[in-house]
């Protein structure tokens, strides 16, 4: 199938980006290229630096954005060798950058990656499909102490002990090889009358196992801190996040490079030295229109917050 992802927070990322023509900026979730392309028709001397993980959406990307292939580099990579990345083409810092968390309607809605908790397919749910580790792996080999904390933990589902349980007991039968099969363990898991009204009963596990799979939270923390200094003065970042944990992550650590200092509240002046590295611009997150949402429902949960530079 064609890779298909709806733009999250088009117009108002575009917007929060603040793009001038000479700029340079980086999209380190590129995806099907949609931010990408709004952006580089604004550049003019400009140049964009597209990143992804996926080779779907490299090559998606590479065909939407053909027509500014002078202004636009896409690299196959993770976004946390940002650095590494922009160092290779010889840029120290930056104007602007966009990571959209989201996982794309292409990943969810192709079969055989795994993603979907709607169709039958191996437990794969690998972003970069590089990688030999999957979610089958994870479902067949990790402890039901490490299934509890990820469940716990990643999808904070109520019943995470007792879904662990009930995986690990059905395993021991024989593996867990496609998406049913985790499907079917956490139902078993779940007594009926509680599932009415919360959605689908897996929905959370998958979110799980997908996080720790492709170390989703893990390389968001560790990434962060490096992106805002990778900015010029008064360069962005722009980050949509789409559940509480990512945007938990980017609310903090904005907030601590808005106001890093550790010094008690009754000190008369700051001793500590820490200084703020920049100004957070989205006391609340921006959320999607009413429009958005009736034309996207998977825009539902998303949140755009901008940390600008000193």
């Amino acid at each position: 199938m064609a890779f298909e992802h709806k733009s999250v927070l088009l117009e108002e990322t575009i917007e929060q980006l603040k793009i001038k023509p000479e700029g340079i900026y980086v999209d380190g979730t590129l995806g099907g290229g949609g931010h990408s392309y709004e952006i580089a028709t604004k550049l003019s001397t400009g140049r964009l630096i597209g990143i992804d993980q996926d080779e779907a959406a490299i090559h998606a990307a590479g065909e939407r954005l053909a027509t500014h292939q002078d202004k636009v580099t896409i690299v196959r990579s993770n976004y946390s060798q940002m650095k590494r990345v922009l160092k290779d083409q010889g840029i120290e810092k930056v104007n602007g950058i966009l990571l959209d968390l989201g996982v794309s309607s292409y990943q969810l809605d192709t079969r055989d990656r795994g993603f979907s908790y709607k169709e039958d397919a191996p437990l794969d749910m690998r972003m970069d499909t590089r990688n030999d580790k999957t979610a089958k792996d994870i479902i067949n080999n990790y402890s039901e102490m490490e299934l509890y904390r990820i469940i716990r933990d990643y999808g904070e589902d109520n019943f995470a002990k007792n879904i662990a349980k009930h995986i690990v007991r059905m395993r021991s039968e024989k593996p867990l090889e496609t998406t049913n099969d985790l499907t079917e363990a956490v139902k078993a898991a779940i007594p009926m009358k509680l599932r009415v009204g919360t959605g689908h009963p897996a929905k959370r596990t998958f979110q799980a196992i997908r996080i720790e799979l492709n170390r989703e939270l893990e390389v968001l923390k560790d990434t962060l801190q490096d992106m805002i200094e990778l900015l010029n003065p008064e360069g962005r970042l722009c980050i949509i996040t789409f559940h509480s944990l990512e945007d938990r992550i980017v609310k903090s650590c904005f907030r601590l490079n808005e106001n890093p200092c550790t010094c008690p509240p009754n000190f008369p002046i700051c001793v500590c030295g820490k200084k703020p590295q920049g100004r957070v611009i989205t006391r609340k997150p921006i959320l999607p229109s009413e429009d958005e949402l009736a034309i996207n429902k998977r825009s539902k949960s998303a949140k755009l917050r901008v940390f600008e530079k000193n």
